[in-house]
């Protein structure tokens, strides 16, 4: 039975006393920060960690990109430290669970033709438009389909809101809002929580209601301040190759088409059906909106060449002691971008020592520490996952093929891109409260003399981008913090500059490298959270839920109620 808020918050306050304090690594700076209590369970290794991230971003690994010469190389060197710390084979008795994937590249795009108005309109592919299918066809064509603009697109019945309500869209074409209702706001107050995006303002969730749906395909009008980004990222995004998890039925559940208008092109094909683009939009801001017919019709067609691959997942257990069949999972992504750019210097590997050696490495060093303390109540299955840097796909299979229950897994923690650097003063919950995992997170600050502060640019919906997404959309709640950059030595000013020269010089670039001076003192205080936290949850007896009005409470709450669920 799950625990309630409440009960889970006292769980965390217990931990704070019975759950064993997280030493210190030796190699690590000292912290300004209160002095913990006596260490009694062993740190994950900083050494282990370090030796770890210098292998995985070497030249030798070539990038880490998945289904390439590299790939095997970078399987076996994982697997065999899996095994060093301590893991058993955790994919059906073996260590890698295999990745089905498909390559899909369009090409020969017509214009998208739009008919019925008072002159036919015809719209560019790349600076008007852009389009990708999910079907693995040969062929896509969408032929006079007609058009329905759907607000943001959004069926929420926890929050009472359902923009398809009262229409049949079997046949037709979305044309659909970015974000949500009250994105624009200041605060994070409102229905949709505000300025902070929630899923159902991704643009993977229209596509994916549009199909729930019946649509035949899914236009998303594109504008800067509520998608985030400029056009120039739709178009570089949606111009080259796209990767999906092979399906069984080949995505024929899927639209026929999905794809981006920018703005003037949405207003343009709004004017000729007689419709305001602002008068909809504020229309679609209010609860009760209708689906609006626009009396037009839509046409598009594009080849895809077609390549079929198949990448890896690496799988590691730890048999819990008195509850097996539950688990806590712990997750990192192990490939990067492979061969890229070249920089000023002619290098052309992106060797990914930050995104994302630094997780793998980080994962294994809490399996040996764990294994090291002894079996948790709980049993803990480490993951090393594939084409993150894709789509999410290596979590994406493994959540819909999920090697153990999903409904039997308690929650766990997903690590992605550990920053070297200080320590610091403060840590945010990615997302937001949007689950009980928050009460154990803010009880292990406190042990740990941290501080809670907001999450950075919550607009951007960054809860809804990496591989934690991929099981907290299936109900299973996943950790996802992040260090402040309000640094133990220099502050703010300190932290934001350190984080603004990653992003500006390191970021999916070959000077992401390894680099012997690294300060690591920030990623085992990062690493001493999450094994703290994999641990009390381990140990637990609590099942946390999502919080009442959360997008994903409604799947939860479903799998609970399974018979043997939760």
């Amino acid at each position: 039975m799950r625990k309630t808020a409440v009960a889970i918050a006292a769980l965390a306050l217990a931990a704070c006393a019975t759950t064993p304090p997280v030493a210190q690594a030796p190699d690590a700076a000292p912290a300004a920060t209160p002095a913990p209590a006596p260490a009694l369970a062993p740190a994950p290794s900083v050494a282990l960690m370090k030796e770890m991230v210098r292998q995985l971003s070497s030249d030798e690994f070539e990038g880490r990109a998945p289904s390439t010469a590299s790939e095997p190389k970078v399987l076996d060197y994982i697997v065999g430290q899996f095994k060093a710390a301590g893991l058993q084979p955790g994919a059906n008795g073996q260590w890698l669970q295999e990745v089905p994937t498909v390559e899909i590249t369009a090409s020969h795009f017509s214009p998208l033709v739009v008919k019925g108005g008072a002159r036919p309109l015809s719209f560019s592919f790349g600076d008007q438009y852009v389009a990708a299918s999910y079907r693995v066809t040969p062929r896509t064509q969408l032929k006079d389909s007609e058009l329905v603009f759907v607000g943001y697109g959004i069926n929420a019945p926890e929050l009472g809101w359902n923009d398809y309500a009262g229409i049949d869209m079997r046949g037709k074409t979305a044309v659909i809002l970015i974000n949500d209702p009250d994105y624009a706001a200041e605060t994070e107050d409102g229905l949709f929580k505000g300025r902070r995006m929630t899923y159902y303002g991704r643009w993977t969730y229209k596509y994916e209601e549009a199909a729930r749906q019946g649509a035949a395909a899914a236009i998303i009008i594109h504008d800067t301040f509520p998608a985030a980004y400029g056009w120039n990222v739709v178009n570089s995004s949606w111009t080259g190759a796209q990767y999906y998890v092979q399906s069984a039925n080949d995505g024929m559940d899927q639209t026929t088409a999905n794809g981006w208008v920018q703005k003037p092109v949405a207003e343009a094909i709004l004017k000729d059906a007689g419709k305001d683009l602002a008068t909809l939009t504020a229309a679609a801001q209010r609860k009760g909106f209708k689906p609006v017919p626009l009396g037009l019709k839509a046409s598009l067609s594009f080849d895809n060449a077609i390549r079929k691959s198949t990448s890896h997942n690496v799988v590691g257990l730890l048999p819990g002691k008195t509850r097996p069949d539950e688990y806590v999972l712990y997750s990192a992504h192990w490939d990067h971008l492979g061969r890229c750019t070249p920089d000023a210097r002619g290098d052309d590997i992106c060797n990914g020592a930050v995104d994302n050696a630094t997780g793998v490495a980080a994962l294994t060093a809490i399996a040996a520490a764990e294994a090291r303390l002894g079996p948790a109540a709980r049993s803990q299955v480490f993951v090393a996952l594939t084409l993150e840097e894709s789509g999410l796909l290596g979590s994406e299979y493994y959540g819909a093929n999920p090697l153990y229950p999903l409904d039997r897994t308690v929650g766990g923690v997903n690590m992605d891109a550990l920053q070297p650097g200080g320590r610091a003063r403060n840590y945010a919950m990615t997302g937001g409260d949007k689950s009980e995992l928050t009460d154990l997170f803010r009880a292990e600050l406190a042990r740990q003399g941290l501080v809670e502060t907001p999450e950075e640019h919550s607009e951007r919906g960054h809860y809804y981008r990496s591989d934690h997404f991929s099981l907290a959309k299936r109900g299973v709640p996943m950790f996802d913090f992040s260090r402040g950059t309000d640094l133990v030595v220099g502050g703010t000013a300190a932290g934001e500059a350190a984080s603004q020269d990653y992003t500006d010089n390191r970021y999916h670039a070959p000077g992401d490298e390894y680099s012997e001076s690294w300060d690591w003192s920030g990623i085992a205080q990062d690493v001493s959270l999450y094994f703290a936290l994999g641990r009390t949850l381990a140990d637990s007896t609590a099942w946390p839920n999502w919080r009442p009005t959360d997008e994903f409470r409604a799947i939860r709450d479903k799998s609970c109620a399974a018979p043997g669920g939760c």
